[in-house]
């Protein structure tokens, strides 16, 4: 079954301004300081509920009690419980601020694979976004293992907050790859564009819309073997640039209102190469992206492109799905809850 709850509604006008559930990520794994004043930006316009979870690995969780079993007196259920009433502690004390913000706040402890744990939750309670901080890591790529199943598989929007970014957006782009014909592929535009323009403007920040474009196959229809004269190739290529830009145009025709923050950019080349280098070029900080099913696998990006991008970046990344998507993950009803 469809993950139907988790469409992302195409009323433009909302934006970021849709969503009124919140699932914050606030463990000690993910950098959660900096995601405390979106978080509270973004339920305070919404008027939305949050729920602050922190996740106890199942195996890290056994691993402390075994540890503790030496101290007389002390069993596993009495290492477990205190380990949890820890988390619940923590938990608590980082809630504060937001209730004194005014929002309504709830917490929950949860146990198991944290991010099977999460996506879970997310599916038990109908979370419409995640926010977390970027997962702490020392040494390795902005995106690890942990990070990466959530952007992978939940069935909902990921905003994870680099820890070295500054809270409020300053160069955001848009990654859009527009095709009316295809519905799935339109509604994921829109949905992605209506989360930039409106981030952007909250936060005074410039946005670029990046359209990446190229002739599939182009270096082979070139070469000898294939016999193509040289005018020919040209005019594929002019006709394949023209009917991209076509698309960019008209979507992009869909908001005007916000030209004077909007720079639109259509580049020839291969996505997963001039989309890390504008990054890097122009000091982005926040990329608003999509992410497509392969027909057929469940909780799989299109092709290798999204994760080539990921991997490549050290910026804060919004994340979306396109509709019909379906996580791999079940049971929505199993995993520790405290």
């Amino acid at each position: 079954m469809e993950n139907a709850p988790y469409l992302v509604r195409r009323d433009r006008e909302q934006g970021v301004h849709r969503f009124r559930n919140i699932l914050f990520v606030c463990d000690e794994q993910s950098a959660y300081e900096l995601a405390l004043e979106r978080v509270i930006w973004l339920a305070g316009t919404n008027q939305a509920r949050v729920t602050m979870v922190s996740t106890i690995d199942s195996g890290g969780a056994q691993d402390i009690s075994r540890l503790f079993t030496m101290i007389p007196g002390l069993g596993s259920r009495d290492i477990g419980e205190t380990v949890i009433a820890v988390h619940r502690a923590k938990l608590e004390d980082r809630a504060k601020a937001l209730r004194d913000a005014g929002l309504e706040v709830e917490t929950k402890v949860l146990i198991g694979t944290p991010f099977i744990e999460i996506i879970r939750q997310v599916m038990r309670d109908r979370h419409d976004i995640v926010i977390k901080g970027a997962h702490r890591t020392a040494g390795r790529q902005f995106f690890p293992g942990a990070d990466m199943h959530l952007l992978r598989k939940c069935p909902c929007p990921i905003w994870v907050l680099n820890s070295v970014a500054a809270p409020r957006s300053r160069r955001i782009l848009v990654a859009v790859d527009p095709d009316p014909e295809d519905a799935k592929r339109d509604q994921l535009n829109r949905t992605l564009m209506d989360l930039a323009t409106s981030l952007a403007r909250n936060d005074h920040a410039k946005l670029d819309v990046i359209n990446v474009w190229r002739l599939q196959q182009e270096a082979a229809l070139r070469h000898g073997l294939a016999n193509i004269p040289e005018d020919e190739i040209d005019r594929m290529i002019a006709q394949t640039q023209n009917d991209s830009k076509a698309r960019l145009q008209e979507l992009v025709s869909y908001y005007t209102e916000f030209e004077d923050i909007m720079r639109v950019l259509h580049i020839k080349g291969v996505a997963g190469d001039v989309i890390p280098e504008h990054v890097m070029a122009e000091s982005i900080d926040t990329i608003v992206m999509g992410t497509l099913t392969r027909t057929g696998v469940a909780g799989l990006f299109i092709g290798d492109t999204a994760e080539t991008i990921l991997n490549r970046v050290t910026c804060s990344v919004l994340t979306a799905k396109a509709p019909g998507f379906v996580t791999p993950i079940g049971g929505a009803q199993t995993g520790g809850l405290h």
